[in-house]
């Protein structure tokens, strides 16, 4: 990895965690969806929350081993490096989920407002079977929601990132490394 910082907008970024190690951290959550899922006679549905989670569901899909359908959902909460405490729906559901599995794939839980919203209304208002969460990265300092996350990738502190799908006012999703704010 280039120890070579970035800028994006206002704010400058250096390396944080290598590509290599993201890879890693995706083949160890799919061992265990792939052993868990193992021989499921149902489609279960693999939820890509846009677009931060583009990155991240692309490679999980690719090293798990079971039929399943892929359906996207657009969700805000952040404005620049703060979370609102608002989650908005900007894009519904691209498939029903009624009566199915639901495997949520997001990039990162940091407060959980999100991710707890969004199980909630798969549960309630769109009629999900089961509904289960898988985030590349988790800030558990700040996590502190009664609602458990089934698949982690790694635990990272609680400071601003980019890269790998995550970005600061939409910039820095395509950068293969995850660079931490420099401040």
């Amino acid at each position: 990895m280039k120890e070579e910082k970035i800028h994006l907008h206002d704010k400058t970024f250096k390396p944080y965690i290598r590509h290599e190690r993201i890879l890693d951290a995706i083949d160890g959550v799919a061992r265990e969806l792939n052993s868990d899922f193992h021989g499921c006679t149902d489609i279960p549905v693999v939820l890509c929350v846009l677009n931060g989670s583009i990155p991240f569901t692309g490679e999980l899909l690719q090293r798990i081993d079971f039929p399943c359908q892929l359906v996207s959902i657009k969700l805000s909460s952040y404005q620049g490096t703060q979370s609102t405490g608002t989650v908005l729906n900007v894009m519904g559901l691209t498939s029903s989920v009624r009566g199915r599995r639901v495997i949520i794939c997001e990039d990162i839980v940091d407060t959980g407002n999100t991710i707890v919203a969004l199980k909630e209304m798969l549960l309630d208002k769109e009629g999900a079977a089961e509904v289960r969460i898988c985030t590349l990265l988790l800030k558990p300092e700040v996590y502190n929601k009664p609602v458990k996350l089934d698949y982690v990738g790694m635990e990272i502190p609680n400071a601003f990132i980019v890269g790998f799908g995550l970005d600061y006012n939409e910039l820095g999703r395509n950068i293969r490394d995850i660079y931490v704010i420099d401040e």
